[in-house]
């Protein structure tokens, strides 16, 4: 992000530019608006009295057309530096990023280009469905001739339908939801329900003392979560004492916070997500989040593989030359590299652990092979490679 923020350094020192520009600009010319002024009225006053023009009102007007050309010119000049200053942001952008960034991966490493677009469309029709956009996403439909089937269109809808009903702070249409999921959101341990019902009884509970009766009444729904989320339980029925002193003033004030809103929206998309197997965050944000970090890396790489006339370090697409370190946000499950081959397993490469306990991959088990039998590379203990069970993280 260094390239970043050096080209918008630049920026910030361009617009402090045309600020400080601007305000120089309009002071000058109203300078000069005011000394013209007073040069005009003091002619106009001389030609009223009939007097001819004297030497001095003649100097006066030899000094303002002189002042005119020299705040013109030195507009202008300053002008011709915010030029320069506007140049040199082209310039940063060229210096700090590469134009051309095709050139990063070999082409064999990707499918083909109709496939490549295709995997695109989707990921773009995707993130405009998970933002809401609707629209967007079935003009694109149409103009791409994507075939989407209304199964992969379907969850999206459903859930920005009832998310827009919570931004709206309507709680039916998520409770509904959340009832006819009841099974697999407790498969989930989820709490999405009980926090449902929980607000819809604080908004019974803003509607003062004339709401104290339905709060009660409603308050029925929280017995099959008694177990779980007692103490919370606890609190809201606690909080019925102050209701006719208004809870604004109680203990129980935090109930009413407008948090809760923006925290049952968050809970709803997360457990939703999980439970129609989607993710909670765009996969073309995250990629391309992931792409910021990693591009520059790669970037270098290249260059030492045509300064070293390199061939071959990168021949497959499900893996990158070197190891790069996205973050914790974006590690979303185990991964095992293999302490022998130093190569991340996969599908093809499990990881195997061997009857001593240690754990090395696939390849790594056959290479080590000699004469029928294995000897574990960490301890002496020798083994039958057919008694190595693979693990599944």
């Amino acid at each position: 992000m260094e390239q970043c923020a050096s080209v918008e350094r630049e920026v910030d020192k361009v617009l402090q530019k045309f600020l400080t520009y601007g305000q120089h600009c309009e002071q000058s010319l109203e300078e000069l608006l005011h000394y013209v002024g007073q040069l005009r009225a003091e002619l106009a006053s001389a030609a009223l009295q009939g007097t001819p023009l004297s030497a001095t009102l003649s100097l006066v007007m030899s000094q303002c057309c002189r002042k005119i050309k020299d705040t013109v010119q030195k507009l202008a000049s300053d002008h011709k530096d915010i030029h320069s200053s506007v140049s040199r942001v082209g310039k940063a952008i060229d210096r700090n990023f590469d134009s051309e960034i095709c050139g990063v991966v070999s082409d064999t490493v990707w499918d083909s280009r109709e496939k490549q677009q295709q995997i695109l469309q989707m990921a773009i029709l995707e993130h405009l469905y998970q933002q809401g956009m609707l629209s967007v996403a079935e003009e694109l439909c149409q103009e791409s001739t994507l075939n989407v089937d209304l199964d992969f269109k379907q969850p999206f809808l459903e859930l920005n339908r009832i998310l827009e009903a919570l931004h709206e702070q309507d709680l039916g249409p998520a409770l509904e939801w959340a009832v006819s999921h009841r099974q697999r959101l407790l498969e989930l341990n989820s709490s999405l329900e009980f926090k449902l019902h929980r607000l819809h009884f604080i908004r019974l509970l803003a509607g003062g003392p004339e709401k104290q009766l339905e709060a009660l009444s409603y308050a029925r729904h929280f017995q099959p979560f008694a177990r779980l989320h007692q103490r919370e339980i606890q609190v809201m029925m606690g909080s019925l004492v102050y209701l006719r002193l208004g809870l604004e003033k109680s203990p129980y004030c935090h109930l009413l916070d407008n948090s809760h809103w923006a925290e049952i929206c968050e809970t709803f998309t997360r457990d939703a997500c999980s439970l129609l197997g989607l993710s909670v965050e765009s996969p073309l944000s995250v990629s391309f989040a992931s792409g910021c970090v990693a591009l520059p890396v790669l970037m270098n790489i290249k260059a030492v593989i045509e300064q070293r006339q390199c061939t071959g370090v990168w021949s497959h697409k499900d893996e990158l030359p070197i190891e790069i370190e996205l973050g914790m946000k974006c590690w979303y499950h185990s991964v095992f590299a293999c302490p022998i081959l130093r190569q991340q397993t996969s599908d093809s490469n499990p990881p195997i652990k061997l009857i001593c306990g240690h754990v090395i991959s696939r390849d790594a088990l056959n290479k080590l092979i000699n004469g029928g039998k294995l000897k574990c590379p960490y301890c002496p203990m020798e083994q039958n490679p057919a008694d190595g069970k693979r693990i599944i993280f």
